[in-house]
């Protein structure tokens, strides 16, 4: 995400290292530099000047602390700059409806039927709503199905009149259906549209008067740059949507999208999409985001995936068994697992500040687990549960089993002891720490 910018905006703050202090001479020449690596990333030109003049008359006008540097200094206005440019402070729906409606809109292939499917499983889980996802799309080939799909994987019902070419009537249709049955949200999704179709437009239109919903959002592929913008510029004048979806943000974007478009349409960016499985959908977050673009990473983030997952029951039971050094193959499955539900691992470890930079070339696939997870399989429910049983003969009979070596599996077992092991001095300082604390009270 945003790997091009991050690269070229780094080498432009290079050109102020070394530098006694912030002059207009090379204050322009790194803000040429950052309009050239914005322009790159597909940011809309006025956009680009715009932030780039911002930035130089707050840099001129900052005398530098002798225990910051030029460079530091720069690196910090730019960041809150750019948070500002998308939008400054996080944005959260207000779905007040009983049912509360969301329109979705958008471009062909702008990943808005599944971006659907995402938003109802994400309001399901996170904030106990019941969903209803209504399919309006009536011209594409197996839209229908595409959702009926969505919904059994998201184990959301969906409503539909496969019979009817008639948008705006089913979409009250499902209203209905959702108010005799107690759904709280109905998510509509329409047909995929271009902004110069004026009968296609004149449709959604037409659907919004109709069910008049909470909220309408502008989903839009991050992948089609500077035409996003413009797109989303068209829709905004016909629909006064609430605010942008940003999908396929894991890809090979520039970012420009998601720097123009809150400045050019003056409407929020509300969510992002970060990759394809259902649960790859996050609120969109401006100073995180800038600090990711900086390569600053995004601690905040990576907590709260953490927190998501976390059991505090679990965490107990864990900590007991740590303590009396029973920490097992089971458990390390356990927590294998969690961290893969957490997301992508490459996205993961890039939220480490520092670390993005590091594997930037590296390919971490999403399969990384899988040789330590076939080789505990292949363990006997007491070999999982009391390593200390696992002699040569059966660590051999547990590489053949798992397809791997026998070197594999003693790797295994050396990193599982000394994770056992460092886990066990982690919680004992912990315990010390607070016996201490209770002495002193």
């Amino acid at each position: 995400m945003f790997d091009n910018l991050s690269e070229r905006l780094e080498r432009s703050f290079k050109i102020l290292k070394g530098e006694g202090k912030i002059t207009e001479i090379n204050v322009a020449e790194t803000l040429k530099d950052v309009r050239r690596a914005l322009l790159d990333a597909d940011v809309n030109y006025k956009v680009a000047k715009n932030f780039t003049d911002t930035v130089k008359e707050k840099a001129l006008g900052q005398n530098v602390l002798t225990a910051v540097k030029p460079s530091q200094l720069m690196v910090k206005i730019v960041h809150d700059e750019l948070a500002k440019l998308m939008g400054g402070d996080t944005v959260e729906l207000e779905l007040k409806g009983r049912p509360a409606v969301i329109l979705m809109s958008g471009l062909q292939g702008s990943g808005k039927t599944t971006f659907s499917g995402k938003l109802a499983r994400m309001f399901k889980s996170k904030k106990n709503r019941k969903p209803l996802l209504v399919a309006c799309d009536v011209y594409r080939p197996a839209a229908i199905d595409q959702l009926k799909v969505l919904g059994e994987q998201v184990e959301v019902p969906v409503y539909s009149e496969p019979d009817s070419k008639d948008p705006v009537q089913i979409a009250l249709n499902a209203i209905q259906e959702a108010k005799a049955k107690g759904y709280d949200l109905v998510i509509v999704d329409t047909a995929g549209r271009l902004a110069i179709d004026e009968q296609m437009m004149n449709e959604i239109a037409a659907i919004k008067n109709a069910i008049t919903p909470d909220a309408t959002l502008f989903v839009v592929d991050a992948m089609t740059g500077q035409d996003a913008v413009n797109t989303a510029r068209e829709f905004n004048e016909r629909l006064d949507f609430t605010g942008v979806v940003l999908t396929k943000l894991d890809g090979d974007t520039r970012g420009g999208a998601a720097l123009s478009i809150r400045t050019v349409v003056n409407k929020p960016i509300l969510f992002v999409g970060t990759g394809e499985k259902l649960d790859a959908v996050d609120l969109f977050h401006p100073a995180r985001m800038a600090d990711r673009i900086l390569g600053m990473g995004d601690i905040v983030s990576l907590v709260e995936r953490a927190q998501e997952q976390y059991d505090e029951e679990e965490a107990k039971r864990l900590q007991k068994k740590i303590q009396k050094n029973q920490f097992d193959f089971n458990d390390f499955l356990g927590q294998i697992q969690q961290i893969k539900k957490m997301g992508n691992l490459k996205e993961l470890a890039s939220m480490i500040p520092g670390v993005g930079k590091a594997i930037k070339d590296i390919d971490i696939d999403d399969n990384a687990f899988k040789s330590i997870e076939a080789i505990i399989y292949s363990m006997t429910p007491q070999e999982r549960t009391h390593p200390e049983i696992l002699n040569g003969s059966r660590r051999n009979r547990i590489a053949k089993g798992s397809g791997t070596s026998i070197q594999e599996v003693n790797r295994l077992l050396k990193q599982f002891d000394q994770t056992r092991k460092m886990m066990k001095m982690v919680t004992g300082s912990k315990m010390a720490g607070m016996m201490q604390k209770m002495k002193r009270k």
